[in-house]
């Protein structure tokens, strides 16, 4: 496999998982559904635990420890040999499972079209919807401050 095309499925890869980040697990299980799943094994069984949030004072400053977040996990490989690996914050393993069985699905020639054009897309739409949703309801919110210059002189 060569650099640029090892770059572009690790950039198709994080693409993917910002997507499936946004998404409800009911929403990723119900468009997976569309896919025919091949088999695969648990790795990694879904579980929780604790990431440390890292801040920077005024965004390029010292680091320091904003706090902790809950995040959940798992791992799956495929019986074709692709691994699999999904994240997600909170504690919905079943979300980072569903997460997981599609890193793996687009590492392969045979799925991951499919995992597009029929999980990916209609999810990538759903997220683009409600983004462009939130920034009216809150456009709707915005204050014009203006201040009145007296002629005092």
């Amino acid at each position: 496999m060569t650099s640029s095309s090892l770059n572009h499925q690790q950039a198709r890869r994080r693409e993917a998982m910002g997507v499936l980040w946004h998404c409800a697990t009911a929403d990723i299980a119900g468009y997976l559904d569309a896919v025919a799943v091949p088999a695969y094994e648990q790795l990694r069984q879904p579980e929780n635990g604790l990431v440390m949030l890292r801040g920077r004072i005024g965004g390029d400053g010292a680091p320091f420890n904003l706090g902790e977040a809950t995040v959940s996990r798992a791992a799956v490989r495929l019986a074709s040999g692709e691994v699999g690996f999904g994240y997600t914050l909170g504690r919905d393993g079943a979300k980072a499972q569903l997460i997981a069985l599609c890193d793996a699905l687009i590492q392969t020639s045979e799925f991951s079209d499919a995992v597009e054009t029929k999980v990916l897309a209609p999810l990538r739409a759903r997220v683009v919807a409600d983004s462009k949703r939130k920034a009216a309801e809150t456009a709707a919110t915005k204050v014009d401050f203006y201040t009145l210059v007296r002629g005092e002189g």
